[in-house]
């Protein structure tokens, strides 16, 4: 079977195969690995009767024995095991845009919402029956599965089929090393090309968490901090660095979101985001741009001393 082949029904070929359910309209609870899961507090439970919005997406993934065997045919004694936050919900494929487009967007915003780094489990995508709960062919399916691999998102094994890319350590540090050039660099053109009130606006992001609301509303920080990282790009006005961060910044979003509650990341991170912003809106560029660079390289750093669950 190819990278991309019809996967095999076979229950002792390794790992545990990959079992999406598309929940839509008309359809009831549904069933994985012959029990019923619920989708609560993020995570998957069994012995209970699914219950999710319009539309969404329960996996199963191959365990940790199986991802160090894989190459072997080596199966697995246990019982399939769930990945946390590996279950995001998927906006329905229509025919307002063309398949491959719809199953591309909908495939990467369920990887980049899930909780990939910090289980240790491999998740399987079964190109075959997302097809089959998308209600399209395998095609525009097997052509979103190409884009995703060749943006590093997942990757193909041969025989075995389509597995979410979980980086390694030290490609972590690389691309946080390779963001910190690129948004180092937007922040000395924001000094330069970006309006006062564009400015103002990251200062706003960061109205709720004074005063020590921020390990209250932790979640909603790291949305905040993810934005205030977009912004900065984007204000850059350079289209040719925004393209070259669009890529490389979803990397960086699932990233952000894992180390956020880590140490005290949060409480440096707000700090650091004032200083950047008292920067820009001095149009002090030298520092504008040295502030952003050591905050990103801050976070590389992090990575590198306490990021054990990458390795």
């Amino acid at each position: 079977m190819g990278a991309m082949g019809r996967p095999r029904d076979d229950p002792a070929g390794g790992g545990s195969r990959i079992k999406p359910a598309l929940l839509q309209r008309k359809i009831g609870p549904q069933f994985c690995c012959g029990a019923q899961f619920s989708l609560r507090n993020h995570s998957l439970e069994r012995n209970a009767v699914a219950r999710v919005g319009p539309s969404g997406i329960l996996y199963t993934s191959m365990s940790i024995r199986d991802r160090n065997h894989r190459g072997s045919g080596a199966s697995s004694n246990g019982a399939p095991q769930m990945t946390s936050g590996a279950h995001p919900a998927l906006e329905p494929i229509d025919a307002g845009a063309s398949f491959k487009q719809k199953a591309y967007t909908a495939l990467k915003n369920a990887i980049v919402t899930m909780d990939i780094y910090h289980s240790r489990d491999e998740i399987r995508l079964d190109e075959r029956k997302l097809a089959q709960d998308f209600g399209i062919s395998r095609t525009p399916v097997r052509e979103a599965m190409a884009q995703l691999e060749s943006e590093g998102f997942v990757r193909s094994v041969p025989r075995r089929g389509i597995y979410v890319v979980r980086k390694t350590r030290q490609e972590v540090i690389e691309m946080i090393t390779a963001w910190a050039a690129l948004e180092s660099m937007a922040a000395r053109l924001i000094t330069k090309a970006a309006s006062d009130d564009e400015i103002a606006g990251l200062r706003k992001m960061f109205a709720a968490f004074v005063d020590g609301k921020l390990r209250a509303h932790l979640d909603e920080y790291s949305d905040a901090n993810i934005e205030f990282h977009q912004t900065i790009i984007r204000l850059s006005k350079n289209q040719v660095l925004i393209d070259l961060a669009a890529n490389l910044f979803t990397h960086m979003r699932m990233i952000r979101r894992t180390t956020i509650g880590e140490q005290d990341r949060a409480d440096r991170s707000i700090k650091d985001h004032m200083a950047i912003i008292e920067a820009l809106e001095s149009r002090a560029t030298d520092r504008a741009e040295d502030l952003v660079r050591d905050h990103a390289l801050g976070l590389a750093e992090h990575v590198a001393r306490y990021a054990d669950y990458l390795d």
